[in-house]
């Protein structure tokens, strides 16, 4: 989920990632990979129709092992926020069983002959832990925090050190184990949806870019380069990879990100319909404490402040107005189609900073809702952000089928149209290339890498009746 600060905490976040079975190709410099599988919900029938629809798709975990002797648990990926927490065995009132047909796994710090706790005094509290979520207890003088989720849900709980176990590709398709201390939280109490039943997990697993992320902190230990990419399929059951590195396109555009922000913020300049600009102040854009727009991977759907919402709907139903039925379904812009909606719907740009351009087509920015009058209704993926909040979010909607690269380390992001059932070649600061393709796991030649994937559900009901927005 995004984490968001207290007065943008309004949102409905709904958080969605990548899948993988991937095939690393590596050398001397080993491939740390993550092994995962894919759960969905008990007693639900998942039905995939060829798209990747976020009505039906929304939530995906991954498995961490932690601990001495080490334990598996399972975590929802999320580029919104960063740190990664497990819940305690501690934890009042938190939910026993999960509706995911997974058991609950809760941390022990007792239990782990590895574990520290981390004290108030600690450097990590004191210099590495945001102040808005540091709390440290008079009695324990343990480094406590407290995070509250934009769709109203909260965490609460204490830091602790630990192991984090992870297999390391070497040469000749060799697996070895490997571990490197993290800090993460131990959670202790919660609140909102995650004390829901039916989506309980064991924790959350933060991507983004701060220091007490797990990213950054394998960085910090050369562990891993200070990027990591994805390419989120969209078609089938989705699917696609994540890999800690960079991933190499020719074609890839590269936008700054804007400074000081604590997510993956891009400075928005305009956007276009059929090659047209339209009529958008470009100020509304700017960035601030409650504006700007955000890349996340994190998030299913994608938000548009109202400002550039009305203009580009008004923009859309124009140009297939003779072709479609326009109507209102839920309170979203709807369509009655009966022909593809490929050559029917005009392309899209956002344009960002560094004159770098994300081109959208129909099935990039339009939701297949089903049938209606044996015509098949499409809607604008798009929701609107209400004006005064004025926080857009480009989630997976708008990224899927693309190669999207996080460069910490020039503080950039780029992507590239990309067909993410192909292989990909993969560049990280250690050293040569490599190349990574959907599949297993197997070795050849290159540098380090960190791989993930991602284990999905369903959400309970349409976005449209749950939001009132994201996320990965």
């Amino acid at each position: 989920m995004l984490l968001l600060p207290p007065a943008t905490a309004a949102f409905m976040l709904i958080i969605a990632a990548v899948v993988l079975p991937v095939t690393v190709l590596s050398s001397s410099f080993p491939a740390t990979v993550l092994q995962l599988q894919r759960i969905f919900p008990v007693n639900e029938k998942v039905e995939f129709k060829g798209t990747s629809d976020p009505y039906l798709v929304g939530l995906y975990f991954t498995k961490v092992r932690l601990g001495t002797p080490p334990r598996e648990y399972n975590v929802q990926i999320d580029t919104g926020s960063d740190i990664l927490w497990i819940t305690c065995n501690s934890c009042i009132d938190c939910p026993r069983t999960s509706g995911l047909g997974i058991d609950l796994n809760f941390y022990d710090v007792t239990g782990s002959s590895t574990a520290n706790t981390v004290s108030c005094s600690d450097p990590i509290c004191t210099n590495m832990v945001p102040s808005a979520s540091s709390q440290c207890s008079a009695e324990t003088k343990q480094c406590g925090y407290s995070f509250q989720y934009g769709d109203g849900s909260g965490t609460s709980g204490f830091y602790v050190s630990d192991m984090l176990y992870f297999d390391m590709i070497l040469g000749n398709s060799m697996v070895a184990n490997s571990s490197a201390s993290i800090v993460f939280g131990c959670s202790n109490y919660q609140s909102g949806d995650l004390t829901k039943s039916e989506r309980a997990i064991d924790g959350i697993f933060g991507f983004g870019q701060q220091g007490l992320s797990v990213v950054s902190q394998l960085f910090s230990r050369g562990i891993t380069p200070h990027s990591f990419s994805h390419c989120l399929k969209g078609g089938g059951n989705g699917g696609g990879i994540l890999v800690l590195g960079e991933i190499l396109e020719p074609n890839i555009v590269y936008s700054p990100l804007v400074p000081s922000q604590p997510h993956y913020n891009l400075d928005l300049q305009s956007i276009a319909v059929n090659g047209i600009l339209l009529p958008i102040d470009q100020s509304v854009f700017a960035t601030s404490n409650n504006r700007g727009t955000i890349i996340d991977s994190g998030t299913t759907l994608a938000y548009l402040i109202e400002e550039a919402y009305d203009p580009l709907v008004e923009a859309v139903t124009s140009a297939v107005s003779q072709s479609t039925k326009p109507l209102i379904f839920k309170g979203e812009q709807c369509y009655k189609v009966l022909v593809s909606v490929s050559g029917l719907f005009p392309p899209m740009s956002f344009n960002f900073a560094g004159g770098a351009s994300m081109v959208l087509r129909p099935e990039d920015y339009l939701v297949h809702m089903g049938f209606v009058d044996g015509a098949a209704l499409w809607c604008i993926g798009f929701q609107k952000v209400q004006q005064g909040q004025g926080i857009s979010i480009l989630g997976d909607l708008v990224l899927k089928d693309k190669i999207v690269v996080y460069d910490l380390s020039h503080q950039r992001v780029g992507w590239a149209n990309y067909d993410c059932s192909l292989s990909v070649n993969v560049s990280v600061t250690f050293g040569r290339d490599e190349f990574i393709n959907a599949g297993q796991v197997s070795v050849s030649s290159s540098s380090k890498n960190f791989l993930l994937g991602l284990i999905p559900s369903l959400f309970e009901a349409l976005i449209a009746q749950i939001i009132t927005f994201l996320i990965l």
